[in-house]
């Protein structure tokens, strides 16, 4: 796939055929055919613990995983923690938590970099003494003028000191005697290199801080690209996959490798995932949780993948989204509703179905008798027939939503207005025949109806249609809930479309969390578990908020509505430009 052809994605085209995995299988295959790694599939996934992992990382995770096991290798899972100011405890667990719930399963083969910090030292050690590194004393603001531009760099007045002395100073880096930032280990490779991670790249720095898996066992640290590729190799990973980014680090990841004269893995690269009116930047991300824009990392409205579960997102569903959308060499832009329908087309077949009303209109029934109620048969998931049926109850005074009724209604509206016929769903055939307004507002506040009894289940027996059915609650027995409807984060797809001077945050929609209070729901929801997620019918799927709900007091999200609706909503923006 070209990249204008995925940026092309949208609405209209989700039955294209998905990208495969051909360009990565395909090196793996040849490895297979010449008896590269004895034909072993090795990967891993190795987060770095600074942050909650998001859609993106599913990506990987997904893409890592299913390699291992498509071929019958192994999957390890690593902690890439070289960076011991921005890492935390609270990351790794989350990142523990949200692989297992992706589906994917390391089988203990969980390792850290820092694992690796006295073997990384040794060969720190070694390539001093090949006369291939050196401890520099330039700041990190001379090195950046050092590195030069595209003629070339200029060489740091230490790349020659002895042997002797780097290692002497290097061991003092080590043992602590020297402060923050006033000196670095570097690999001495090529300062005129037109690869500018060639320019004698940076191995370790100093840095007084605990680590959160070592503590204080170090006060240098080692560089991402230093650590990354050794640690590949310590672990025997055939194919190290990692997003484009790193393809101009590849020349270091393997001169690395070879001037050390170990094993070396094979670095792949693929397109980082990008979606529509969304970010996945870290910092980004980071940045949103702390000026407050959302409520924390596990917000529904976040790409996490902490956010997304408690939306309401099933594994199985971001899976089938990643299986689909594939892999590919070219960035481009995935349309959000690919996300969305993975999701529908998962919770259609395992929802159950429940009425709900979430903007209520009170309907009177006047020829219901006051005292009596109706026990009516409703269905769980027509998609799943061995979900069976329920029991909703009907009494004279019914819940039914407030767009679903209009005074001066239009031909083309076929739901509830006076003298209008309609079905209630699962019940009888109702007719409205008065209004009730708010002396002040003159908006109605409730609707006077009589209904058929011969129409129950929905049909007449003198063969009499309506072209409209609405779903309802019976008042009496209706719980009460706050419902909370998600809309994406930003206003427009590319949330960096932004007027000069402005950054994507301009783009925040105001709009992307709308809570309503006082919804009522059939009261088989009263126990609804947290994280269970339903069909609300005619209304979308929307699941037990895992953190706020409970019993008396329920809260659902809005995990995602029942038709994609950004297609519609981006055309009607264009007739109105």
């Amino acid at each position: 796939m070209t990249k204008n052809q995925e940026n092309d994605r949208g609405a209209d085209d989700k039955q294209e055929t998905a990208p495969s995995l051909n360009f990565i299988q395909e090196i793996i295959e040849e490895h297979n055919t010449t008896g590269s790694f004895n034909g072993r599939v090795h990967t891993r996934f190795p987060p770095e613990p600074n942050g909650y992992l998001h859609i993106g990382h599913a990506k990987a995770i997904c893409l890592n995983y299913g390699l291992a096991k498509q071929y019958g290798g192994q999957f390890n899972l690593r902690f890439d923690d070289t960076n011991p100011t921005k890492e935390e405890q609270e990351y790794v667990d989350s990142i523990r938590e949200d692989v297992r719930w992706l589906g994917a399963d390391w089988e203990g083969r969980e390792f850290y970099a820092s694992d690796y910090f006295d073997q990384l030292y040794d060969w720190a050690e070694k390539l001093i003494k090949d006369g291939k590194a050196y401890v520099c004393d330039l700041t990190p603001e001379e090195t950046a003028r050092h590195r030069g531009d595209l003629k070339g760099g200029k060489e740091s007045p230490d790349r020659n000191r002895s042997v002797e002395e780097n290692l002497d100073l290097f061991r003092r880096m080590k043992a602590g005697e020297f402060p923050n930032g006033s000196r670095t280990l570097k690999a001495k490779i090529d300062m005129n290199s037109p690869n500018f991670n060639l320019r004698d790249p940076v191995m370790y720095r100093i840095l007084h801080a605990p680590h959160q898996h070592t503590g204080d066992k170090w006060c240098i640290y080692p560089m991402y690209d230093w650590a990354h590729g050794q640690s590949d190799s310590i672990e025997g990973v055939t194919h190290s996959i990692c997003t484009l980014e790193f393809e101009n680090h590849r020349p270091l990841y393997d001169w690395y490798v070879q001037a050390l004269g170990i094993y070396a893995p094979q670095q792949i690269e693929f397109a980082r995932l990008n979606i529509s009116y969304t970010v996945l930047s870290k910092r980004r991300l980071i940045q949103l949780v702390q000026e407050k824009h959302v409520n924390g990392w596990d917000d529904p409205r976040m790409p996490t993948l902490c956010g997304l579960r408690r939306r309401g997102y099933t594994p199985e569903a971001l899976r089938k989204f990643c299986e689909r959308i594939g892999v590919s060499k070219f960035n481009g832009l995935i349309d959000v509703s690919w996300l969305e329908d993975a999701l529908r087309e998962d919770l259609n077949k395992r929802a159950a179905r429940v009425m709900a009303v979430l903007q209520p209109l009170r309907v009177v029934i006047e020829n219901f008798p006051e005292d009596q109620t109706d026990e009516l048969e409703a269905i769980n998931n027509p998609e799943n027939p061995a979900a069976g049926t329920r029991k909703v109850p009907f009494s004279r005074v019914l819940y039914v939503e407030q767009d679903d009724f209009r005074e001066d209604a239009p031909k083309d509206f076929f739901r509830l207005a006076p003298g209008r016929e309609v079905r209630l769903r699962y019940a009888y055939f109702i007719k409205c025949v008065s209004v009730i307004k708010d002396p002040q507002t003159g908006q109605p506040i409730e609707v006077r109806c009589t209904y058929d009894p011969t129409t129950r289940g929905g049909n007449a027996p003198d063969g009499r249609k309506v072209k409209g059915t609405i779903h309802w609650v019976s008042a009496p027995h209706a719980v009460e809930a706050e419902v909370r409807l998600f809309s994406p984060l930003f206003t427009k797809p590319d949330p960096d479309d932004a007027p000069e001077g402005s950054d994507y945050r301009v783009n925040l929609n105001p709009e992307s969390l709308v809570v309503l209070k006082g919804c009522r729901l059939e009261p088989s929801l009263a126990t609804a578990a947290p994280g269970t997620t339903y069909q609300f019918e005619r209304l979308g799927y929307f699941s037990a908020d895992p953190v706020d709900s409970k019993p008396g007091a329920l809260v659902f999200n809005r995990a995602v509505t029942l038709r994609d609706t950004w297609a519609k909503i981006e055309k009607a923006q264009q007739k109105k430009k």
